[in-house]
């Protein structure tokens, strides 16, 4: 059916499904810690996504079955821990302990990390504006965590902010040893096996706190939020983001993560406003807006590209 589009709107398509990740994910840091951790525990909410996701990607996978070559399967289980099981427990643990602002924010150090992990593994050069890309974003994310600290009302942690940038890492991570595959196979291939492993690291850890969910307490909001997460903030988000692999680079989609804050403050004063999810007002202050300022310029700096002009 897609190739059936204009060949302008088939360009399109992977910038329009970044963008939908960052409207997802923006609602799903509210939503979730709507949930945590007195209707599941963080990490039984990992097993439950990492479960349900592989399954789902399972179903479709075995419809338009694809093996990948012996040689990809040790890439594809290292996909599985950084990309789902360290990213995502470290994630949610850390979600749970912190702001659902300051969480979005910490994360948009991202295509900081990507740059670091492409610089050590693949060789990519870190120019003098890269680099001051990256210290000025470091400087706001530790500026942020800081600031956080100074007020325990906003609900946020040093530990969960630590948290959050471990998981921005080991994203960065996944991207860079996940984009050859692209190339290779179908992204419902390397998705249904990323996942695949990721279940399995993840069962150990979360295991104990998903036996001690009582299914039949939960109301029709609860359900419902957790429902979201797994099939939208899970299985669509990993399906889309590897959908615009195939096309743009790992630093094009860590670029469009910068955009999640925008859309968690959005989403955190919807839900606070109509009393759903969020009972803590979003915390805003001159600080914070400092720090936040420091980690987009660090990364405009890392994702910019120089322009070659024509000559006349």
């Amino acid at each position: 059916m897609l190739l059936n589009l204009p060949l302008k709107l088939k360009s399109l398509l992977p910038y329009i499904a970044l963008l939908s990740v960052s409207i997802i994910y923006g609602a799903s840091y509210v939503v979730a810690k709507g949930v945590m951790p007195n209707i599941i525990g963080p990490s039984g909410f990992i097993m439950l996504r990492a479960v349900g996701a592989a399954v789902l990607f399972w179903i479709i996978l075995l419809m338009r079955w694809e093996l990948p070559a012996k040689k990809d399967i040790l890439r594809l289980a290292v996909c599985g821990m950084f990309g789902v099981a360290v990213n995502q427990l470290f994630f949610f643990n850390g979600l749970n302990l912190t702001s659902a602002m300051n969480s979005s924010i910490i994360i948009t150090t991202n295509p900081i990390m990507v740059l670091i992990i492409a610089a050590l593994f693949l060789g990519e050069k870190i120019t003098l504006r890269k680099g001051v890309g990256v210290i000025l974003g470091f400087i706001g994310a530790i500026l942020l965590i800081w600031l956080g600290s100074q007020n325990k009302d906003a609900g946020t942690s040093i530990r969960g902010d630590l948290f959050i940038l471990i998981n921005s890492m080991s994203y960065a991570i996944y991207l860079v040893t996940v984009k050859p595959l692209m190339s290779r196979y179908r992204p419902l291939t390397v998705i249904a096996w990323v996942f695949l492993f990721g279940m399995l690291y993840v069962i150990p850890f979360g295991y104990s706190q998903f036996t001690e969910v009582d299914w039949s307490a939960l109301n029709g909001v609860q359900f419902r939020s957790i429902a979201f997460v797994v099939l939208f903030a899970t299985f669509g988000v990993y399906l889309l983001n590897v959908y615009a692999l195939k096309s743009v680079s790992p630093s094009v989609v860590s670029s469009f993560i910068y955009l999640q804050p925008v859309m968690a403050g959005i989403f955190s004063w919807i839900f606070f406003s109509l009393g759903t999810y969020s009972k803590v007002a979003p915390d805003f202050s001159w600080g914070m807006v400092g720090a936040t300022g420091l980690i987009f310029i660090g990364v405009w700096l890392v994702s910019r590209k120089k322009v070659k002009l024509l000559e006349p």
